[in-house]
Order: structure tokens, then sequence, then C-alpha cells
């Protein structure tokens, strides 16, 4: 039986899709040009490197300053199309602003407390989420929250989820892992925890997050 949920946050409940659009708008802003879908190229190219193991495994979720170094290297030939874009979508994706739920996500957390059954974010992310959760009026519907920058150590590592265990009294037969990223949110089956990992999300296509309420 699933008494509780951990969840993943970035492109599980909330997701960029508003990234292209603010850099399109910052360049024209600035009266910079780019070759029509060449932001979008740009930006989806550095987005599937983030997610391989390789780059997960240089730790950049543990700390502010790694995070920041990271994600401009991974930005720099948009930096190059467009100067300074870098800093600025970085400002923009570690803000409220930057994020938004899926069109799911509301009453899936609804869904969740009508049956019961808490959720705890579990998140490979240096800054704090709760203003983020708060700003869209969806903070009390989380239980509880063990984020990378918060402890220095991330999901791949095993303690975020030992310690999201312990804060709900459960054992990892007793909870559902619900993710989108077999590189990390993939580790918690080698804590006997059941895990479902949901496909890339379509751009502002509800998430499919239903089927994790059809398994409780």
């Amino acid at each position: 039986m699933i008494r509780a949920v951990l969840s993943d946050w970035g492109h599980t409940l909330f997701d960029t899709a508003g990234s292209i659009v603010f850099l399109e708008r910052w360049a024209a802003e600035r009266g910079l040009v780019a070759t029509p879908g060449r932001i979008s190229s740009l930006y989806h190219s550095a987005f599937a490197r983030s997610r391989s193991a390789d780059e997960l495994a240089q730790g950049r979720d543990k700390s502010a300053e790694r995070h920041r170094e990271c994600w401009l290297s991974l930005w720099a030939e948009l930096d190059q199309e467009l100067p300074g874009a870098a800093e600025a979508l970085y400002a923009f994706e570690t803000s409220a602003e930057g994020w938004a739920p899926f069109p799911d996500t509301a009453s899936f957390l609804r869904a969740l407390d009508s049956h019961g059954v808490p959720l705890v974010i579990v998140s490979d992310v240096p800054f704090d989420l709760r203003p983020i959760f708060d700003h869209y009026g969806l903070l009390h519907h989380v239980h509880g929250f063990f984020l990378s920058g918060e402890h220095g150590t991330v999901k791949a590592e095993g303690q975020l989820f030992r310690l999201a265990l312990e804060s709900l009294g459960l054992g990892p037969d007793e909870v559902l892992m619900v993710g989108d990223n077999p590189s990390n949110d993939g580790h918690a089956v080698l804590h006997g925890i059941r895990t479902l990992l949901l496909p890339l999300p379509l751009s502002g296509a509800p998430r499919g997050l239903a089927d994790v309420i059809k398994l409780l």
C-alpha cells in the first residue's frame, strides 16, 4: 500500500515553459537579433546536455555557486549569440516567475490530499522551492522538502531519500517516488522505493500526473 508520495520538482511538477519567450523578449528589448528558431535550438540543446550523467556528476546541485557556474557554462553558446543572455536567463530560471506548474499539477496535489497521502518533495536543487510553491498557492499541499542545496547531497547519493522516509516514519515499500530523470530520480529504486519515471513533457500539455493517483 502506498502511504506517501515522494516527488521530484523540476520538469515533474513545474516547468520552464516560459524561458524561450523570456529570451526572445529580452533580446528584442536590447536590439539583439537571432536567426529564427536559433534561440529555441540553443536552449533545448543545453537542456538535453544538462540531463546527462556526466553533467549531473559535476555536483552542480549541491551549492548555489556551483549551480550558477555549471548553468552559465551550459548556456555559453547561447551567450555568444546573445551577449548577457546567460546571466539574464539564470536569474529568470531561479525565480518564481521562471517556473509554472503543469496544467494538472494542482489537481494532482488536491487528489493526494483527498486520499490522505502526504507529498514530500525530494529535489536536486540548490535554491529554496518554498517561495515558488507559495507563489502559486500550492505550498500547503506539501508535507516536507528535502533539497540537495539544504543538505549538501544529491539523490544519487541516497541520503535525501533516507531523510524523506525518516520524516514520514515509513519504510521504502510504503512510498512511491515520481520523477522524470533516470540519472537521479531512478536511484530511488536502489533504496527499495517503487519509482515512476514520466517521459519528457510537451510544452503546455498536462504532465500525466493522474496516472500516479491510479497507483494509490
